[in-house]
């Protein structure tokens, strides 16, 4: 694959900007946590999930970003990494109209869907 393609460019945003909420923000309060939620961890609470769903959501979102940077430039499956991405980012838009969200809470979530879904149709 071409290194400068349109598809790496959005893998290198999806796995970053994944890598910044999961690592780098998670304990900051965004306008876009669900509910009061002031934490990541808190946000998941506020959706009344399960405490261990905080762990595998974020294992499966940490490793899918991983993949798609480094696919990248190496031979991995950046198309499942991807479709995953999408399939989460789904989940996170129906989570925020459960809590009764006003939209502009999903709006991360409707890009980052939008990009993976992108990035499955070009590979």
């Amino acid at each position: 694959m071409e290194w400068l393609s349109l598809s790496s460019l959005l893998q290198l945003v999806v796995g970053l900007g994944l890598l910044n909420v999961w690592l780098m923000r998670r304990h900051s309060a965004t306008s876009f946590r669900g509910g009061a939620a002031q934490t990541l961890q808190d946000e998941f609470g506020a959706y009344g999930l399960p405490g261990f769903v905080f762990y595998v959501v974020g294992a499966l979102k940490i490793g899918a970003a991983i993949t798609l940077i480094a696919g990248v430039w190496f031979a991995l499956p950046v198309r499942e990494a991807a479709a995953l991405v999408a399939a989460l980012m789904v989940g996170a838009i129906a989570m925020h109209l459960k809590v009764g969200d006003p939209p502009m809470k999903s709006l991360p979530a409707a890009l980052m869907l939008v990009m993976s879904a992108a990035i499955v149709a070009l590979r």
